[in-house]
């Protein structure tokens, strides 16, 4: 009983949240969607589920999956246009309690700016609260890779992005809410992960997480 009010009372008390956004913001995996939209989708799914365990570094995931995949930009545009944006049920809810009560929110994604950008427009995020890959195009809109500079594009990216959020930005209480592998990490440097299993339970998340949920209302509740 001791621990769960700790750990609750490091919710109430954080300054900053930041979110995973595949199958915990939303319900579904982006690359896995985008990969079915362009004809791709057995190749990458086995992919995915094999990063999400941790057989594989998130570059080399990330790598072959676009690799399969190849989206041109005109392929985005279509993609984003087309695919209705599917929240986790309890999201905006929660999102709006955080900002109501002055906390900041945070996407950090493995996923692409590009597909993040309609969510957080959505939720009335701004687009400088993401952090994420951005895949690069030639000028003639063919795919072109991604940029391997961004922190997201590695294992451990996560984890960086929070240190700078402490160093550079101030925040002193930083929770991370997420569902996969790469969420997992950021426990040697947020103050408290919260595992999301509302959409996929990962044994690996359940069983490491300080507090592991599958409805939002419960942290909206808390908080």
């Amino acid at each position: 009983m001791e621990h769960l009010n700790q750990t609750r009372l490091i919710w109430r008390n954080a300054d900053a949240v930041t979110f995973d956004v595949d199958s915990t913001v939303i319900q579904e995996e982006g690359i896995d969607q985008l990969a079915k939209f362009c004809g791709k989708e057995n190749d990458v799914v086995a992919l995915t589920h094999r990063a999400m365990r941790g057989d594989l570094t998130f570059r080399q995931s990330l790598l072959e999956r676009l690799n399969i995949i190849k989206p041109s930009f005109m392929q985005i545009k279509q993609f984003i246009a087309s695919h209705p944006i599917k929240l986790s049920p309890g999201i905006k809810t929660l999102i709006t309690a955080l900002r109501t009560r002055n906390k900041q929110v945070f996407f950090i994604s493995g996923g692409f700016h590009s597909l993040i950008a309609p969510v957080a427009t959505a939720l009335d995020i701004p687009l400088e609260n993401i952090f994420a890959n951005r895949l690069k195009f030639y000028f003639t809109g063919e795919y072109a890779g991604f940029d391997e500079d961004q922190p997201t594009a590695d294992s451990g990216g996560k984890t960086k992005v929070i240190e700078y959020l402490k160093k550079e930005k101030g925040f002193k209480t930083v929770v991370h809410i997420g569902d996969g592998a790469t969420d997992l990490e950021t426990i040697s440097i947020a103050d408290l992960f919260i595992g999301y299993g509302g959409n996929v339970i990962r044994e690996s998340v359940k069983l490491q997480s300080s507090w592991f949920i599958t409805d939002f209302n419960e942290l909206v509740s808390v908080l």
